[in-house]
């Protein structure tokens, strides 16, 4: 297994500390906060330890309430909201120095068949035909505010073989696009053995989910985002729908678009397909979007 991918699954094996509480560890980052997606994750991890097994996760709604502080541990609190005979509802509150700076409710359900339709899955070029994140972000180290921003990217993103369709917003400065963006990602390894569960993809893709999911709202403005410093900004909420199975470690598509922008926030909303064309994922996500005084 690919090192950077074993770090990942480390950092998502939280450990027990109480019947429903557990304890979680941080990566270093260039940016002084905790990234959100580990947050989101680790929480679904918590509250996914307190579900029995045959019953799944099909949805997720969070908000980050605080920064959180990479140089200390994060523990998450659950709370057993409701165990009916089809679905489980869990509330887990993540907590550092005393505040809690993460909310996240999570819903399990029992397998069950049912009426079926989807969106189609649009068009979009063989993962296997685009530069990788080694490849290409090189590209733009004169773009950056500082060069060791690519360094810290590629650390950021070692766990995960994530692939932009078109140009990133670090890419077209200056040129406002379409508010639309999509990328292919999968980890880097295979989930074999004892941490093949279908847990941990969900928790895997949530992680990812947080990475590009504004992308979309820096395009329709012509900004390169937090590494070019023409925006600052942060994760408000975050939610997820989980469709059907899929696995983190085969090629997802993450189709993204942002349908407003005002206030200070920006939204996107995105589907997630498997490469054979099942939407596996829906996600929506409000953050802040400040242009520099």
């Amino acid at each position: 297994m690919h090192q950077a991918l074993q770090s990942l699954l480390d950092l998502l094996d939280l450990e027990r500390i109480e019947e429903d509480m557990f304890r979680g560890q941080s990566r270093s980052a260039f940016v002084p906060r905790v990234f959100g997606g580990q947050v989101a994750a680790q929480a679904l991890v918590a509250a996914g330890r307190t579900v029995p097994a045959d019953r799944h996760a099909h949805s997720l709604h969070s908000y980050f309430l605080r920064t959180g502080d990479p140089g200390a541990p994060i523990v998450y609190a659950v709370d057993r909201i409701r165990d009916g005979r089809s679905f489980t509802t869990r509330r887990v509150v993540a907590v550092q120095h005393g505040k809690p700076i993460f909310h996240l409710s999570a819903s399990f359900q029992t397998y069950e068949e049912g009426m079926e339709h989807q969106a189609p899955m649009p068009e979009a070029p063989d993962p296997e035909t685009l530069p990788t994140a080694e490849e290409a972000l090189p590209r733009y180290r004169e773009v950056f505010t500082e060069p060791r921003v690519v360094e810290s990217m590629l650390a950021t993103r070692a766990s995960v073989d994530l692939r932009y369709v078109d140009e990133p917003p670090w890419g077209s400065v200056g040129t406002p696009r379409e508010p639309r963006s999509q990328v292919w990602f999968r980890t880097r390894g295979k989930l074999d053995g004892p941490v093949d569960d279908p847990l941990l993809h969900v928790c895997l893709a949530t992680y990812v989910s947080d990475m590009t999911l504004l992308d979309s709202v820096l395009l329709a403005h012509g900004r390169g985002g937090w590494a070019v410093g023409d925006v600052v900004g942060a994760s408000l909420d975050h939610a997820m729908w989980f469709h059907r199975p899929f696995r983190a470690d085969e090629w997802l598509l993450y189709d993204q678009e942002s349908p407003s922008a005002s206030g200070g926030r920006g939204l996107g909303q995105a589907r997630i397909y498997t490469q054979d064309g099942r939407l596996a994922i829906s996600v929506i996500q409000e953050g802040v979007v400040r242009v520099p005084r």
